[in-house]
């Protein structure tokens, strides 16, 4: 385990070293891109890749080509971009469970802190709770009360061990006393499909991917898991307000191989800040629940060393564990 203080110098100096020399990120890029997510199409981190991807694509005329690559609750993807050349033709986006499977996995291929470089935020956004319009509870209270009666009759759907959605319905769990069964899907979608059939009776699921069906009525939303009501449903109060103390959120930003060339990292930082500026692009990052994150690599960085260690607690708290 590396102290932090090693941590944040990994983010600040060796992501960032070999520089190949500003000609080559003038020209860069100069074929596609593969932009990888680590989870099946739908879900909150792919809207989020395929938003700033494409825009990407139409700044710096080549396309930024999703790539999904499910499994292994996000790590599949991820060692897939550990492992590419360090040329900023492959690139990763970053989600909370880059952090969480730092101490949820018992063995790891690699060290995320050490081996992906961060780029650049894109933003942050509530986890909301979610369940099927017809469940029996329609407050947070009420479904603490139905689980703690039904023992055994809650199932609660993840997309993936080690996820946030995963990890926030571990932390209610914990404070909360209820006993709920999960069972991890290989990405939100196919899980929010089962939810909204009622195969499975609650989720903690990123905003983006569930906003729809709530504002359709075809789930009911109960809390956000921030600390403060989304803007976008105001109506909806928070967990916190139910379980004081309760806090947990998703982020999404893009990664590099480490050693990727520093100007090609700050070229993509830069024109990603710029997207995340255009006002279209931040109306439909608030439509999704999120708020804009921005900043520099080191930003990223910083956030991704914090979350590390909140997560860490977290898995423990709830003996979490994944061979």
């Amino acid at each position: 385990m590396i102290s932090r203080r090693t941590a944040l110098g990994l983010l600040g100096t060796s992501a960032f070293v070999a520089s190949t020399g500003r000609a080559f990120a003038l020209d860069y890029p100069t074929r596609p891109v593969k932009f990888v997510v680590g989870y099946p199409a739908g879900g909150a981190t792919d809207i989020f890749a395929r938003l700033i991807g494409q825009r990407l694509s139409e700044r710096l005329h080549q396309q930024f080509v999703v790539e999904n690559k499910p499994g292994a609750g996000n790590n599949i993807g991820t060692a897939q971009v550990v492992n590419a050349d360090p040329d900023g033709y492959t690139v990763l986006l970053v989600n909370p469970a880059n952090a969480i499977n730092t101490s949820l996995y018992a063995k790891l291929s690699f060290d995320f802190v050490r081996d992906i470089a961060p780029v650049a935020g894109f933003a942050r956004v509530p986890n909301v709770m979610v369940v099927p319009k017809d469940f029996p509870a329609k407050s947070v209270a009420e479904f603490i009360a139905y689980a703690k009666a039904n023992p055994g009759k809650v199932n609660m759907a993840s997309s993936g061990n080690g996820t946030s959605i995963h990890l926030s319905g571990e932390l209610f769990k914990k404070m909360t006393g209820v006993e709920m069964l999960h069972v991890p899907y290989r990405g939100s979608a196919p899980a929010v499909t089962d939810l909204l059939g009622g195969r499975v009776q609650v989720m903690f699921d990123n905003l983006p991917s569930s906003i729809s069906h709530i504002k359709a009525g075809s789930l009911r939303a109960l809390g956000v898991t921030t600390a403060q009501r989304s803007a976008e449903l105001p109506d909806v109060p928070t967990i916190a307000e139910t379980v004081p103390g309760y806090e947990a959120s998703a982020w999404f930003g893009m990664g590099a191989p480490k050693k990727t060339p520093a100007d090609v990292i700050a070229k993509l930082n830069s024109e990603i800040n710029a997207i995340l500026a255009e006002p279209n692009i931040k109306t439909r990052i608030g439509e999704l629940g999120g708020v804009i994150m921005a900043g520099t690599p080191e930003d990223l960085g910083k956030v991704v060393v914090d979350e590390t260690e909140k997560w860490a607690k977290v898995v423990k708290f709830a003996g979490a564990r994944v061979d």
